[in-house]
């Protein structure tokens, strides 16, 4: 049975623009001020991230519109290059791709929580740890009970999201009580040194870190309508609708925020509004922030365990992972190894260290795809130049590519795990393949 095309530009867009607001856009910042220490830098950033993303949106509609299959890189990269490298990217969001960001997701909603009732325990770390592992098993949870409870729940979640983020924006630039003289203050940052583009690297990787899910249309091709123009639409009006809303809530991060007190803050979604409207609304907002988040955790979890399900049944992984559930028609085991990868990140990472490590893992794919699209020509049969061909991956290429580079001379540890992580899918896909040929 072959999935339907069922979805339009509207649904399409809502789900891009789902995926690319999570845990990032209300955890970052204040890490990224810590480093940088510059709001005017913090901005141009962000900024310069949307630009890359959008090179990318770009890039990833013509490929979507070219081979509108389920599976994003995985399907991209095996039709254009090798069933191996498609299964290296498939690899890497098991290991790191939806893991990380789940686990991100959950530290995220107990970092907010706790800031909304800091008096729960007097070690705040250890129940930081148990409450983000509650979160991942109770959405593991909803989602084994079936594809239309876990899409009620889901839809719910991304509306307050949304609302959230609109009400930080028009809240704090209208009626928060900041100043614009922050925009002035912090320290200097200076690229006149190699620490300085290292350091400056790092942070545009986190801030892609923020804007990931851009592509996030192309995971579902084969359920699209008219997918030659609807994929390429709804990752430019999802990427350019999250961008403008990142820009304006770091105005308002900043407005209402010295630099001073911003350095570290991982709440920082709270502190600004209680910055802006007083105390009791950093508790309020952290609170709402905190359950926001669940939207990001709850989505991840939707869409991971499908990759996995969509490789096992390709034979090119574990074969127990392609097995539903006749009653709730569910990938069970997929969701549940999902939960149990992601509480390992929890359990064994710091939040910086989660991002790292994600960030550069999930750089290299993207890579070869948008390159690909120098090729779709040739092995995809169409003479089309897409929209913003070639700059747009051109631009997307220079800048991931050095992002990567500077990132790894900043944190060369975790992102030698990042390497490690995905040439450990090497001897995988050799074991898969080889037990494929031995079966008749």
């Amino acid at each position: 049975m072959n999935l339907e095309r069922r979805l339009g530009l509207f649904p399409i867009t809502n789900i891009v623009i789902a995926n690319m607001i999570g845990a990032g856009i209300f955890t970052t910042t204040g890490l990224l001020m810590g480093d940088l220490g510059d709001p005017y830098l913090l901005l141009a950033l962000w900024v310069a991230g949307g630009i890359i993303a959008l090179c990318g949106a770009l890039s990833y509609g013509a490929l979507g519109a070219a081979m509108p299959r389920a599976g994003g890189e995985y399907a991209f990269l095996s039709q254009l290059y090798h069933p191996l490298l498609g299964f290296l990217a498939g690899w890497a969001s098991f290991v790191v791709g939806f893991s990380a960001p789940i686990a991100a997701s959950a530290i995220g909603f107990s970092e907010y929580f706790l800031r909304a009732f800091p008096s729960l325990s007097a070690d705040p770390t250890i129940l930081k740890k148990i409450l983000a592992l509650g979160a991942i098993w109770l959405f593991a949870g909803i989602h084994t009970r079936g594809i239309d409870f876990g899409a009620r729940v889901q839809n719910v979640l991304t509306l307050l999201k949304v609302a959230l983020v609109a009400g930080l924006i028009l809240a704090g630039l209208l009626l928060g009580s900041g100043s614009a003289a922050h925009f002035g203050q912090g320290k200097p940052f200076s690229l006149s040194s190699f620490a300085g583009w290292k350091t400056a690297g790092l942070s545009l990787m986190w801030i892609l870190f923020s804007y990931s899910g851009w592509n996030a249309s192309t995971y579902i091709g084969s359920e699209i309508r008219n997918p030659e123009k609807t994929i390429p639409r709804s990752l430019l009006l999802g990427t350019g609708i999250v961008t403008t809303l990142y820009i304006l809530i770091n105005i308002v991060f900043i407005y209402a925020i010295p630099p001073e007190e911003m350095a570290g803050v991982i709440a920082v979604g709270g502190l600004a509004m209680g910055k802006l409207f007083g105390h009791s609304m950093d508790a309020v907002f952290s609170l709402l922030v905190s359950f926001a988040l669940f939207s990001s955790l709850s989505a991840f979890l939707i869409l991971g365990p499908r990759v996995y399900y969509s490789m096992a049944k390709d034979g090119v992984f574990i074969k127990e992972l392609a097995s539903v559930n006749p009653l709730t028609k569910v990938p069970n085991r997929s969701i549940i190894l999902q939960g149990a990868l992601s509480s390992i990140m929890v359990v064994s990472g710091t939040f910086d260290q989660i991002l790292t490590v994600m960030g550069f893992a999930l750089g290299i794919f993207p890579l070869f795809a948008v390159a690909g699209t120098f090729r779709l020509t040739r092995l995809c049969n169409t003479g089309k130049r897409f929209p913003g061909h070639p700059w747009a991956p051109a631009v997307y290429l220079v800048a991931g590519m050095c992002i990567l580079t500077l990132s790894f001379f900043q944190r060369p540890a975790e992102s030698s795990m990042a390497i490690a992580s995905v040439l450990a899918g090497l001897p995988v896909y050799l074991y898969f393949k080889g037990t494929a040929k031995r079966q008749p």
